[in-house]
Formats: structure tokens, C-alpha cells, sequence
């Protein structure tokens, strides 16, 4: 009992002097000034003018609470702005410097805002951001901090006290996603939204410097964003090595283009029905010359981050015509090969003037390069650049594979107004299908729709004869995989190619009555 009441006397103490020494103290300075002029004439009168000021700027006006009371704040949510929750985040860190109190730093953004404001548009959007941050607030205590730091970004800074852990964070986390995924009511409609977490203690951050702890927080909610909505991730030592790889590759990769380290390595696809090459896929690889093969996952992220998307596209053309030119100079066939094209590259308004010279430059046929596009770009394209640049590159006579169809939500009619000439079915379908009923009937369903479409299918994936067999006798048009042939280099595949061939010689010939 003792201590609760001491411990609510310090917290009396602290409001009454809070109110003594804050803004608010200044309003007495005009009767202060007249009581002092009528007692001591003009000289006490320019000392109080002149020493009150002084006097609450050195107590109150640098007081922490009176300094947040002064901060600025966003005009639309009244929540913190960047400077003033920075400010406060290295005041919060020298506090715990010495380890006797301890804190956290969290860092929220609300998932696919922007599709909820491209849905129910911007005064929707408005509403949310600051019916989200009245929550976030009515979570916290009166000592923690809440700051807007972008359109769908929020971040807290906890006062500093004593009892602040992994758990207590944890807890925090999931109580903000609940009060967060209330619905919202805006103009009648209800909304719902999830939310991405990321925090850091004050006893776990990297460096040494506040700058340094609120940047953990921020790498931690890029994790948690990795891993889906709703997520809550609390920063580790293997987030900072991660990030720090993916910053050196951001630095390598520009020269990495340039210097021709990053080349398509070809997968070949094959005809179910007479087994011969049909085409191959260019996947981009990158060769470091210290960290030697850099996945694909790592580095394509960097080259995102660095805007360098249509420099990668031309750099994957450039490379896959050569080779298409090479393979005609040996007499190989090679029908045609697909190029994966991202949502960036399709938004680029010269795009389609750009493959036509390079299909000039190299004197080969648009039929050569299939365009291999995401079903998730051709469910969300509009009636913008992307669609005119696909119908645009169809006219001129490339072919068209929707890529990873059955994982998206392209519709019918969105495969019919981009020209699509082949879907590629994707591997969740294919694997262990020859002993999975369902997988097998879902297969069934999607090459019944592409017959009916009359599409080209190819099945992405393909690991095992069992796989291959099954695919061929559902009537799968190509098939692609490790149980086929793996990425490779281009100075690998004229023997790959030359292999296949001299094994489809050697199977044997079936023919009614008799077998060679």
C-alpha cells in the first residue's frame, strides 16, 4: 500500500508540475508583469520581461512532457510527424541507455491500403488512416508516443520503463491487430483491414544510435510483410545480416548489368507428344564474381529496389536473341523462347518499339519470343499501357503465356482480351499429381477450359515420370521441369539438346501389331 501511494503521489507531483512549468504558465505573464511594474517600477518590470521566459525555457520548456506537447503534429490525424517522433525516439534511447529502463519501437502499416483506396477511393482511405490511428492510441498508455509516417504507416515509441520484454511486446502487437481489424463503417459499407507489425526493444538494437533502433523496427516490419497479412515480427541480428546483404547487392547489381553477370540460363520445354523441344524459358541468373550464384529470390528484389526492372528486360532480350541466333547458326531447333516481363516493364510506353528493333537488329521473326506475363499483371491490368502493349506486341506476332495460371485471379474474359495463346499451369498443380486424385482433377478442369479455348497448355514443375506420364495422358501439350531438364547455361544446352535427341531416337517405335 505504501508504494502505490508513493508511487501515485510522484504521479500527482509530475502532472501539478507539468501544469506549472508548460505553455500554459506563460499565460501569467502579463499579470506577473503589471503586479512586478506596480512594486518595482520600470526596472522590475523589464526583469520579469525578460527573466520568466528565460527561467520556464530552462525548466518547463525543456521538460520532455512539455517538448511533446510542443511537437508537431499531423494536421489530419493529430497523431506525431516524422521530426518530432525521431526527436522523441533519441530522447527515449538515451533514457535507456544505461539499461535500468527499457522500451520498444514499433513500426505498423496497414496491408493493401492502396486497393481499399483504388476501391472506395480516397475519402475511404482518409477515414480509415484516422479511424486506425484513434485505435492505435486508445491501445497505448498515456507515456507512449503514436506518429503517422506515411499514407498507411504508423509507429509508437513506449515510454521507458522497467518492465518492457519480448512478451509484454508480443501482447501489445496483437492487441493493435485486433483493435485494427474492426470493421469500419464508411458511408454505410463495412471495411475491413489487417495490419503488418514490426518492433524492436531498446536492449536489442543494432548500433548505437536511436536512428539505429527505429530502423530496426522498420526492417523488422519488412519482414512481417514477407510473411503475409497480419504478421508480427520482432527484430533479430539475422534481419540486419540480410538487410545488409541486400544493400551490397543493391550496390553491385547496377555494375552487374553492365558488366554482363547477369544472363538468362534456358529450361527446356518439351512436346508431351513427341517428346521434341518446343522452346526453352530464359531465367535470370546472376553470376557474382566474389559471392559466386546468387539466387534469384536475393538479387531480383535489389534490381526492384534499384528501379533497374527494364534495364534486367533488356539486358534478358539482348542475351536470349543471341542465343536464338547461335542455335540456328549450329542447325538446332528452337521454336521459341519465353521472357518473363513484370508489371514495369509492361507499363513502359516504348515497349513495344523496343522489341521490335531488337527482333530487327537480330533479323529474327516475332514468333521466336513468347512473352511470359504473371496471371496476377493481366487480373489487375486496366485499359491502360499494359493491355496495349500486350495487344500491341500480339499484333505484331509474339506469342503470349500467362505464367503461373491457377494461383491468381484472371478471368476469362481477361485471357481472351489479352490474345493469350498458352497458360502454364502451375507446379502447386503438378506436384504428386500422378497419386493425388484432386490434384489430378483440378488438372482435368484447367486443360478442359484450355480446349474449349482452344489454348495451348505447358505444366510447370515437372519432376518425376510419374508426373510426366499422367500429364501426357490427360493431354497437357508441354511439360517443363527438373524431371525434364534444370536451368543452364547456354554453352550447356547444344549437349543437352543433342542428349535428348539421341534418346528419343533410341525409345522404341509402337506400332499396331508389332514394337521395334
Amino acid at each position: 500500500m505504501r508504494m502505490n501511494f508513493q508511487r501515485n503521489f510522484s504521479q500527482l507531483r509530475e502532472r501539478l508540475c507539468t501544469a506549472m512549468i508548460g505553455p500554459q504558465a506563460l499565460a501569467f505573464l502579463p499579470a506577473l508583469s503589471l503586479a512586478s511594474y506596480w512594486i518595482g517600477g520600470e526596472a522590475a518590470l523589464l526583469g520579469a520581461a525578460l527573466v520568466v521566459p528565460a527561467l520556464f525555457l530552462l525548466a518547463g520548456g525543456l521538460s520532455p512532457d512539455s517538448r511533446r506537447m510542443r511537437l508537431a503534429r499531423d494536421s489530419f490525424t493529430g497523431l506525431l510527424q516524422r521530426d518530432g517522433f525521431e526527436d522523441l525516439v533519441e530522447h527515449t534511447y538515451e533514457k535507456t541507455a544505461d539499461g535500468t529502463q527499457s522500451s520498444a519501437v514499433f513500426h505498423i502499416e496497414l496491408d493493401d491500403f492502396a486497393q481499399l483506396v483504388e476501391r472506395h477511393g480516397e475519402a475511404a482511405g482518409d477515414a480509415v488512416i484516422q479511424r486506425t490511428g484513434d485505435r492505435i492510441v486508445s491501445t497505448l498508455r498515456d507515456m507512449d508516443n503514436v506518429a503517422r509516417l506515411g499514407d498507411c504507416r504508423f509507429a509508437i515509441c513506449m515510454g521507458a520503463t522497467r518492465f518492457i520484454d519480448l512478451e509484454v511486446c508480443i501482447q501489445l502487437a496483437g492487441r493493435i491487430q485486433n483493435i485494427i481489424e474492426e470493421p469500419i463503417s464508411v458511408d454505410g459499407v463495412s471495411v475491413y483491414m489487417t495490419a503488418a507489425i514490426g518492433f524492436c526493444l531498446s536492449g536489442r538494437a543494432p548500433g548505437k544510435s536511436a536512428v539505429d533502433w527505429s530502423t530496426a523496427a522498420s526492417t523488422a516490419l519488412r519482414s512481417a510483410q514477407k510473411r503475409g497479412p497480419s504478421a508480427i515480427r520482432a527484430y533479430t541480428e539475422e534481419m540486419r545480416r540480410v538487410s545488409e546483404t541486400r544493400a551490397e547487392l543493391r550496390d553491385d547489381i547496377t555494375y552487374g548489368l553492365e558488366a554482363c553477370q547477369v544472363t538468362p540460363w534456358f529450361q527446356p520445354q518439351i512436346s508431351t507428344d513427341t517428346g521434341k523441344v518446343t522452346g526453352f524459358e530464359a531465367l535470370a541468373r546472376w553470376h557474382h564474381p566474389e559471392r559466386g550464384m546468387i539466387a534469384p529470390n536475393e538479387f531480383l528484389p535489389a534490381i526492384e529496389a534499384a528501379g533497374l526492372m527494364e534495364r534486367l528486360a533488356e539486358a534478358m532480350l539482348y542475351h536470349t536473341f543471341t542465343a536464338l541466333k547461335a542455335w540456328d547458326a549450329a542447325g538446332v531447333v528452337v521454336p521459341q523462347v519465353g521472357v518473363n516481363f513484370s508489371g514495369v516493364e509492361l507499363n513502359n510506353p516504348r515497349l513495344i518499339e523496343k522489341v521490335k528493333w531488337e527482333l530487327d537488329r537480330f533479323n529474327l521473326t516475332p514468333d521466336r519470343l513468347s512473352i511470359e506475363i504473371l496471371e496476377t499483371v493481366i487480373a489487375g491490368a486496366p485499359d491502360d499501357v499494359i493491355t496495349r502493349n500486350i495487344n500491341g506486341l500480339v499484333a505484331m506476332g509474339c506469342r503470349v503465356d500467362l505464367d503461373d495460371f491457377g494461383t491468381g485471379h484472371a478471368s476469362i474474359s481477361s485471357i481472351r482480351r489479352f490474345a493469350v495463346n498458352r497458360i502454364k499451369i502451375d507446379r502447386s498443380f503438378v506436384i504428386k499429381a500422378d497419386r493425388d486424385p484432386e490434384q489430378q482433377r483440378m488438372i482435368s478442369a484447367i486443360l478442359t477450359m484450355a480446349e474449349r479455348l482452344n489454348l495451348e497448355t505447358l505444366a510447370e514443375g515437372v519432376e518425376t515420370v510419374g508426373e510426366h506420364a499422367l500429364l501426357a495422358q490427360l493431354g497437357c501439350d508441354h511439360v517443363q521441369g527438373f524431371g525434364i531438364g534444370k536451368p543452364m547455361p547456354f554453352h550447356e544446352t547444344l549437349d543437352w539438346i543433342a542428349s535428348h535427341e539421341a534418346k528419343l531416337q533410341d525409345a522404341p517405335e509402337i506400332t499396331p501389331g508389332r514394337t521395334k
